[in-house]
């Protein structure tokens, strides 16, 4: 787990168009916040760089003591179109006029507009429908939920299992653990889950066999037949990397599928509405899946999830047996509904696409100036990651991916904590709607930080 200096240090000041690094860091002042979550909130909670956010606007974050930071963070990759969008606030100033706060699965207008947006991002939209939900790993609990009762109620208490992939981060529920592929986060669950069995994810750098016979083979070790697999579920990237799959694997892989009557869930939580320079990642395989499991950047804000799939799946549950108090719950709902016009009219697709030809070789160069200790480098549109690895070696290197981190953050450009198998990515996920000036200066930070660390 990260863990970072609460001690504040004396740093070079730091004062450009778009950075104010005053003071020392952690600020002084905010050390008595940190101490009050030590004593009533779970340690869990901690581990992101000690900065208290006040405002966050754009593609900045500021702090009450006058700093100020480029956030390649997108919180954790949900404010794709930016932070503090002022068409979201003033939607949801609407709707807390009319004091409509929570609405269970009582119809409200707004509901309908936000299920047929989604509708419309579907491979075939009059053949999806959308359920909307709270949160990713809800989301995903469902989508398992869906593929099994599928399976069961077309094929029989046969067609039980559940592949995903090693690697796999879907979230910390029960559920969404089990069809995880880290087995650090699993030791707390005994005996549940012997349906659910992971593959190796073909990412090319920690799994070098990137080929779909892997998969097969697999399966065919582990005693499992085809007509036995309930469903399919994989991150669209891995977020752990991000790690990619290869076209031609995606593209067997829901073949496979298809042919054996397996749902294919593609998990799009981090990785949808734009980030790679496409609507959903899963387009850049030139698949449809039957399921979509969305998140974070669906609002750019308040919490809120979905789940896209086909009608005959979703169709599955009976009135009232399908559904979460706070489904579609108005403020969440005005808030994805006004990102998504955001994101259409600013064509931010688009911009993720053509910044992420300036940022990803950008990005790529510097890995290459250390490639012993920068072991891989992925990216598309504008998310990305480096690997830091122990020198000459694969290991992950968890104390250097830190310090590069912590160095970024003291010089003014925010990411979240390193990530990773072994906390060694340093990952780097802007707003879509950075400026291309300001994203250059974040490159120049990170590699004069690499410069200082490495060189």
């Amino acid at each position: 787990m990260a863990k970072y200096n609460l001690q504040p240090v004396e740093i070079p000041k730091v004062n450009t168009k778009y950075r104010s690094i005053n003071t020392k860091l952690p600020v002084p002042e905010s050390l008595s916040i940190f101490q009050a979550l030590s004593e009533s909130e779970p340690v869990s909670m901690m581990g992101q760089p000690p900065v208290v956010w006040d405002k966050a606007e754009g593609f900045q974050i500021y702090d009450k003591w006058g700093n100020k930071w480029i956030d390649w963070s997108s919180g954790v990759l949900i404010t794709n179109a930016g932070h503090g969008r002022e068409e979201i606030i003033e939607g949801l100033r609407e709707v807390i006029d009319k004091h409509l706060l929570a609405t269970y699965v009582f119809v409200h207008e707004k509901r309908a507009e936000l299920t047929k947006l989604l509708q419309e991002l579907a491979p075939e939209p009059s053949d999806y429908s959308v359920f909307i939900l709270s949160t990713g790993s809800e989301a995903v609990e469902n989508s398992i939920k869906l593929a099994k009762t599928y399976a069961v109620n077309k094929h029989g208490r046969q067609k039980k299992y559940l592949i995903s992939f090693k690697n796999a981060f879907h979230g910390r529920t029960l559920g969404s653990q089990l069809a995880g592929g880290m087995d650090k986060l699993k030791t707390w669950i005994v005996d549940e889950g012997q349906t659910f069995v992971q593959v190796p994810f073909p990412d090319g750098y920690k799994n070098e066999d990137t080929s779909f016979d892997l998969f097969l083979k697999t399966l065919e070790e582990k005693g499992i037949k085809p007509d036995e697999i309930a469903g399919v579920i994989t991150e669209s990237y891995q977020g752990v990397g991000p790690d990619f799959l290869p076209v031609e694997y995606a593209q067997k892989l829901v073949a496979f599928c298809k042919e054996h009557d397996i749902i294919t869930i593609f998990d799009e939580v981090q990785a949808g509405f734009g980030r790679t320079g496409k609507m959903f990642t899963y387009e850049h395989y030139d698949i449809k899946p039957d399921l979509i499991v969305c998140g974070k950047g669906i609002s750019s804000s308040l919490p809120i999830s979905a789940v896209i799939g086909r009608k005959d799946i979703m169709g599955l549950y009976a009135p009232g047996s399908m559904t979460s108090t706070h489904s579609a719950s108005p403020l969440p709902v005005v808030a994805a509904i006004k990102n998504l016009e955001i994101i259409h009219k600013e064509k931010l697709v688009e911009r993720a696409a053509k910044l992420g030809e300036i940022l990803n070789p950008a990005l790529k160069k510097i890995q290459e100036k250390y490639p012993d200790v920068l072991g891989c480098f992925h990216g598309k549109g504008l998310v990305a990651g480096i690997q830091v690895v122990k020198k000459g070696t694969k290991e992950p290197d968890a104390e250097m991916a830190q310090k590069i981190n912590e160095k970024c953050f003291h010089k003014g450009l925010l990411m979240f904590a390193p990530v990773g198998i072994g906390g060694e990515c340093i990952k780097i996920s802007p707003p879509l709607i950075i400026s291309e000036e300001a994203l250059l200066e974040g490159i120049q930070v990170l590699e004069e930080v690499c410069d200082e660390l490495l060189g």
